[in-house]
């Protein structure tokens, strides 16, 4: 046989070795970049055990864990994220990372659980699912390195293979913690760990065995022997469930033999119902009627007879006094919650400090007022008592219909007075009163954030809708003017559009009513000192929803409104992380009396457009090329200036415009902390969209609709070429760089760094006009 073609058979009989393989091993395994979600699982190699999500009981949160297999109701022997849990469950995945953490992550886009583990080096790790149900994560080319392991973070659950109490290798002592109810694993009130060297479950051979710490506190072995069906328990520890110390709470009783186990006694009931329906009893019971002490009073007492009760943990004694004597002084301390006298033990009487625990009741036991037993105060006052409380009543009820008298005047007042506060205008806008806001604010001490034309203050209105107050720093419009423009720009109403509710003017002050926004500015997030993990569907979101914005603005509203000030800091995230433009910019409203060209520079030095510089018209494509370099920051996740510390080449929107046009990979582009999860069309559309933008001729630069269109997938976009001054930046001497202030007619600011003097070079190179397409278009700088 001629050798190449025997070559040929042997490596494809290699790679389906490989191949199968490959399938074999994926069932108990999840490497780099690999997931679970869904009802998708993984399995230990001799089908044991079983990984993956599940909800507990009648639950609509889902956790992450490990339960045998083949069984009709899951035997749950380890949890993951126990205090976190996930309500969307189609949505939510667990994957192992480039670096060797296992994250846990759902539509929020932040990490809701993670193992905080990490490799030497990187796509070196695999998680496995082993036959003793420990869920452990190695390197991938020698399984004998751990890098972690379920077994050093035990939930309820001790498997053989599992030690508890201190672990030499973790520095820490392994402990058992039970879950709270049958509906949620998180860590409940009882934990058992052992204070000597630790212990290991032993192994027994045709037989699954395991112990679990209940939620009634008791520490349960079971075994499942090879040819039954179900689980047999070996031993209990302890025996009485009565003895775990504060199983059914303050002011309840316990019953060895009873279901439930716990029960209150007469005159109370459980103070969280729906745990103790669930059978977590922590919560105790509480009186039905409210009991307020009076030092001094001669309450009755219920006796609870025939039962077990312990020394409480606190409690105070008194020798050779009588029964009677031992219930006055109870009745004289409001810290005495309980009392037992016993006349065999010279005379001594127990009062319980603080609530009383660990009663344990018996068939015979009963409540009986004038019985022998523990004994806790009832509201039972005396008859001088109910006439102090008739009167106390009477006043009570007295001054409530005071308050509601007074109540319902003020209401009518109020509604009197908001209705000449609040005026409308256009159906939209509301004129407020300074005082309305003072209040609204708590006289303004709640800033949010301060800019160059006012501080913002947080507020409420009276009907607990959170607004923002940004108060300007100086308006040189008349009265007429300024309400005219805030007429205009109040009925805009758009989804990606911060909504005005109303403006106040006071004096010489003005004041601009928004609504508040949760999560701040696309700035804060994504750029500041604490930034949020955004992923990649949230800022591909940000992205189209601030590119529909400006399209309403440019080619929706009634007249034409430029933005002029695109960048992180104007866009606002409500608390679905929806983007509105925001910063509507009054002080630099320019009025229908001005030229269609502005004359004046408006904006923030980094996303200025090259006619800004060349003195050439401004349309809405100045907003589009700032567009543009917000797009690139939200790629990086870093602002675009950063790069220039390290030379020209590293300029973010250099590097971009270079990759894209040059066909390289734009992942390297991709912010490093998103690990490379990014959907690839949606990051090429919006490297492509993003350098069309920054095009020097406005001319070769989309409009926001077809941003729009192209980021929706509705158009496609060709390969943008470098645009003109980054060319001349890259091939240009640094010599030509020229530092210098820069000053308009809206005030002097400084063009120092070096990103702004790239643009103010460009500008001796622009000379084209666009006077013709700004006719009949009054801009609004927002």
């Amino acid at each position: 046989m001629d050798t190449k073609i025997l070559l040929c058979y042997t490596l494809r009989f290699l790679l389906c070795c490989t191949f199968i393989a490959c399938i074999s091993m994926a069932s108990h395994t999840i490497s780099p970049g690999e997931s679970l979600s869904g009802a998708r699982t993984i399995t230990s190699p001799s089908g044991a055990f079983e990984l993956g999500f599940f909800t507990p009981g009648n639950s609509r949160n889902s956790y992450v864990g490990i339960w045998y297999t083949n069984e009709t109701i899951k035997t749950v022997v380890w949890v993951a994220n126990r205090e976190q849990p996930v309500s969307e469950l189609k949505l939510s995945e667990l994957a192992l990372v480039e670096n060797g953490n296992l994250i846990l992550s759902s539509p929020s886009e932040v990490a809701i659980w993670s193992t905080n583990s990490r490799s030497k080096v990187s796509n070196s790790s695999v998680a496995k699912l082993l036959d003793n149900g420990n869920f452990v994560i190695t390197d991938a080319f020698d399984s004998s390195v751990v890098i972690w392991q379920s077994f050093d973070h035990l939930s309820d659950t001790w498997l053989p293979g599992a030690e508890i109490g201190y672990n030499n290798r973790t520095k820490k002592i392994l402990i058992l913690t039970s879950w709270r109810n049958v509906e949620s694993p998180a860590p409940g009130p009882f934990s058992y760990e052992l204070d000597e060297l630790p212990l290991n479950l032993p192994d027994y051979r045709g037989a699954l065995i395991r112990g679990t710490l209940e939620i009634n506190g008791q520490l349960r072995f079971y075994a499942m022997y090879q040819g039954y069906g179900g689980w047999t328990l070996i031993s209990v520890e302890p025996v009485n469930q009565c003895e775990v110390d504060a199983l059914c709470g303050p002011f309840s009783s316990c019953y060895q033999f009873g279901s439930p186990a716990c029960a209150c006694p007469e005159g109370f009931e459980p103070k969280v119902m729906e745990n103790w329906r669930l059978e977590d009893f922590s919560d105790g019971c509480v009186r039905k009627t409210p009991f307020h002490c009076s030092p001094g009073e001669n309450y009755s007492f219920l006796a609870i007879t025939d039962a077990a009760y312990g020394y409480p943990n606190k409690y105070e004694t008194i020798l050779n006094v009588s029964n009677d004597q031992c219930r006055l002084e109870c009745s004289r301390k409001c810290s005495c919650a309980a009392f037992f006298y016993n006349s065999y033990d010279s005379g001594r009487c127990y009062m319980w400090i603080g609530d009383v625990y660990n009663v344990q009741g018996t068939p015979e036991s009963s409540y009986n007022p004038d019985g022998i037993g523990l004994k806790i105060p009832l509201v039972h006052p005396t008859s001088e008592t109910k006439r102090k409380t008739t009167w106390i009543v009477l006043g009570v009820l007295a001054g409530f219909f005071s308050i509601l008298s007074a109540a319902t005047l003020i209401v009518f007042f109020r509604r009197r007075w908001s209705a000449a506060a609040l005026a409308t205008t256009d159906d939209s806008l509301v004129l407020y009163k300074h005082r309305d806001l003072r209040r609204a604010t708590k006289n303004f001490s709640e800033k949010l954030g301060e800019g160059a034309f006012g501080s913002v203050f947080k507020g409420m209105l009276p009907n607990s809708t959170a607004i923002a107050v940004k108060q300007l720093k100086c308006m040189d419009q008349g009265e007429k003017q300024f309400r005219a423009e805030v007429g205009t720009i109040g009925v805009i109403q758009h989804n990606n559009l911060i909504r005005m509710r109303g403006f106040c003017t006071n004096a010489s002050k003005r004041f601009l009513v928004y609504d508040y926004m949760p999560n701040g500015s696309l700035q804060s997030l994504l750029l500041g000192k604490n930034p949020t993990m955004l992923d990649w569907k949230a800022r591909y979101h940000i992205a189209v929803g601030t590119a529909k914005g400006l399209a309403y603005l440019h080619e929706e509203c009634r007249d034409c409104i430029i933005h002029c000030d695109v960048k992180p800091e104007n866009i606002l995230l409500d608390s679905e992380y929806s983007p509105k433009l925001a910063d509507f910019g009054l002080a630099k409203l320019l009025g229908r009396h001005h030229s269609r060209v502005l004359t004046t520079m408006r904006g923030t030095v980094g996303y200025l457009a090259p006619e800004w510089f060349s003195g050439e018209a401004i349309t809405p494509k100045a907003d589009v090329f700032s567009y543009g370099m917000l797009l690139i920051e939200v790629i990086s996740g870093r602002r675009n200036r950063e790069g220039l510390d390290d030379g020209i080449e590293n300029f973010h929107p250099i590097r971009l415009a270079n990759a894209v046009n040059k066909g390289e990979d734009v992942f390297a582009l991709l912010d490093c902390r998103l690990e490379g999860k990014a959907d690839r069309d949606e990051l090429s559309r919006a490297c492509k969209v993003a350098c069309w933008c920054i095009q020097e001729d406005e001319k070769d630069r989309p409009t926001m609709r077809q941003v729009v269109q192209i980021l929706e997938g509705v158009s496609d976009i060709g390969v943008p070429p470098v645009p003109q001054f980054l060319q001349r930046l890259i091939g240009g001497p640094s010599e030509g760089i020229n530092y210098q202030e820069t000053t308009s007619g809206s005030g002097s600011w400084s063009c120092s760094d070096v990103q702004s003097a790239f643009q103010a070079q460009v500008s001796n190179c622009a000379t084209k006009s666009h006077e013709d397409e700004m006719k009949n278009v009054r801009v609004l700088v927002l």
